[in-house]
């Protein structure tokens, strides 16, 4: 067998660990940073036992590691090469599947019409005082890491907090990724509201991984 056939079998390792829509989900879940089996299991729905599973596959394939932290064991991406993996095969499947131009379509845009923003508009834009930044995960995935100077506000929260948003600057949400519609719910939610608001073209994972400035903590 040659090198180059033994190289092939082992990239295909890894493209069999993406080939499960739950392993996807939880690569998406891992790109927020390090959690539990647990944390994970509620994030997605599954059990605990079927999310071990899923996740022991992903890091026989070097798409993910663990640690031991008492009697729990956590587990995150192996680098942010994995995220550009992600990206690469969403940007793949968009372009080529008119099934998946479809459920974005439908699913997607019927929340924003508007053209997202990207990551040198939104620097900016924050540089020059003309936006504020939201991030609307769960706390936990914010202290984790986000965006410098974004402010968590949880999707749930917004309505309470409305009147706490600046009204003379535009308001930029982003989320988990360009599938979250944490951030399309919030820019709605926004919109409706009076404010001026678009969402991050992606997520904080795709803005780690372009090695742009993160934070971590509240």
């Amino acid at each position: 067998m040659s090198g180059k056939t033994l190289l092939f079998e082992q990239f295909a390792r890894v493209a069999k660990a993406l080939a499960s829509a739950n392993r996807l989900g939880l690569l998406e879940a891992l790109a927020q940073g390090e959690r539990s089996v647990e944390m994970l299991a509620k994030a997605t729905g599954m059990s605990v036992a079927n999310t071990s599973h899923h996740l022991q596959v992903l890091k026989d394939a070097g798409l993910a590691v663990s640690r031991k932290g008492g009697l729990q064991v956590f587990y995150r991406l192996s680098d942010d090469e994995v995220v550009g993996l992600l990206g690469c095969l969403q940007r793949v499947a968009e372009k080529h599947l008119a099934e998946v131009d479809r459920i974005v379509r439908e699913h997607f845009d019927k929340f924003d019409t508007l053209t997202p923003v990207g990551h040198d508009e939104l620097l900016k834009l924050t540089q020059s005082g003309e936006a504020m930044v939201i991030d609307v995960r769960p706390p936990e995935e914010y202290r984790a890491g986000h965006i410098p100077g974004a402010v968590n506000v949880p999707l749930g929260e917004l309505p309470t907090r409305l009147k706490k948003l600046p009204r003379n600057q535009e308001i930029v949400a982003y989320c988990r990724g360009p599938y979250c519609v944490l951030a399309f719910q919030a820019v709605e939610q926004l919109r409706q509201a009076g404010f001026a608001a678009r969402r991050l073209e992606d997520g904080f994972p795709e803005w780690k991984a372009g090695k742009r400035p993160v934070e971590s903590g509240e």
